[in-house]
């Protein structure tokens, strides 16, 4: 299985749903929350060149935003 990061927000609905759907299907997942880790945050603009929320990094690839079909691909589910 492939290392999955999520940078997200507590009040970010599309993070919410991705969350949710790691959970639903039996994907671990580190989460980052960018709202109050400075340094995550900072990590999150490097890999992107964006703030917005969700960053989802699975391997080596980032997808930003929670695009299912994408994030199945990235999983190989």
């Amino acid at each position: 299985m492939k290392n999955v990061v999520i940078y997200s927000t507590p009040t970010c609905t599309y993070c919410n749903m991705a969350k949710s759907f790691f959970k639903a299907n039996n994907v671990a997942f580190t989460e980052y929350n960018v709202a109050s880790d400075l340094e995550k945050r900072r990590e999150m603009i490097d890999k992107t060149g964006q703030m917005g929320v969700p960053v989802i990094d699975i391997g080596s690839e980032v997808i930003v935003g929670f695009d299912e079909a994408h994030i199945k691909t990235a999983l190989g589910i």
